[in-house]
């Protein structure tokens, strides 16, 4: 799917955050600036969480209250040794919502189910987002969205 501005990066953010549930855990990646953090941000928003949400590239998670609680993670600068020596799995599969900024870096240590997120700028403001499903019920998210992403692209 194609995002042309901040406020349709937001609705994708808005839709998923509104299906989030515990044990939720969605994979982030793309290049620096590229939108991971921002896309965080717009989810955290829509999950519940009041304050600023900002990057946690140096304390590598940072936890939040929403709806559900939110687990944002950084794991750029670790080794997968490192970021298994954290517990990981005590995040994946709890009582709130895991948001994994470079989760390709730890493929091995990711969930067996989670949705993944490649943001691939394209422009100023354009972004190309590619939605896959690594089981769990977000093959029928990636599904759902390309059919409302689909008719909200020709709608514009």
């Amino acid at each position: 799917m194609t995002s042309s501005s901040l406020e349709e990066t937001e609705q994708l953010a808005a839709w998923l955050a509104a299906r989030a549930e515990a044990g939720t855990v969605i994979g982030l990646d793309g290049d620096l600036g590229a939108g991971k953090t921002a896309f965080s941000q717009q989810f955290a928003r829509h999950l519940g969480v009041n304050g600023v949400v900002n990057s946690p590239t140096f304390t590598i998670i940072k936890e939040y209250e929403g709806r559900l609680p939110l687990y944002h993670m950084d794991v750029y600068r670790l080794s997968v040794d490192e970021a298994d020596e954290l517990g990981l799995d005590e995040y994946f599969y709890g009582d709130g919502v895991c948001l994994v900024e470079w989760s390709s870096l730890i493929t091995e240590l990711m969930p067996e189910q989670y949705l993944h997120i490649q943001l691939e700028t394209t422009g100023e403001t354009n972004r190309i987002i590619t939605l896959s499903s690594q089981g769990g019920p977000y093959g029928e998210w990636c599904r759902d969205l390309n059919e409302k992403w689909g008719s909200m692209n020709e709608q514009q």
